[in-house]
């Protein structure tokens, strides 16, 4: 899945791979739905993260 992104994605990716604005990607990893660090002011989004989130809120993954 997704496999033209890098392991690692930006906040900017995320939000093309969920269809959503900066806002909601920011409460998403604020929120800690999806794991996901940062780096000084830069987030760091493990797309297996991305994954995992999209599978569990479509009902394919249990938590």
């Amino acid at each position: 899945m997704f496999n033209q992104y890098e392991d690692l994605l930006n906040v900017e990716e995320l939000c093309e791979i969920l269809g959503v604005g900066k806002n909601i990607a920011y409460g998403i990893l604020n929120s800690g739905e999806i794991k996901a660090f940062r780096t000084g002011r830069i987030w760091k989004i493990p797309k297996i993260a991305v994954e995992d989130y999209i599978l569990i809120k479509s009902g394919l993954k249990r938590q």
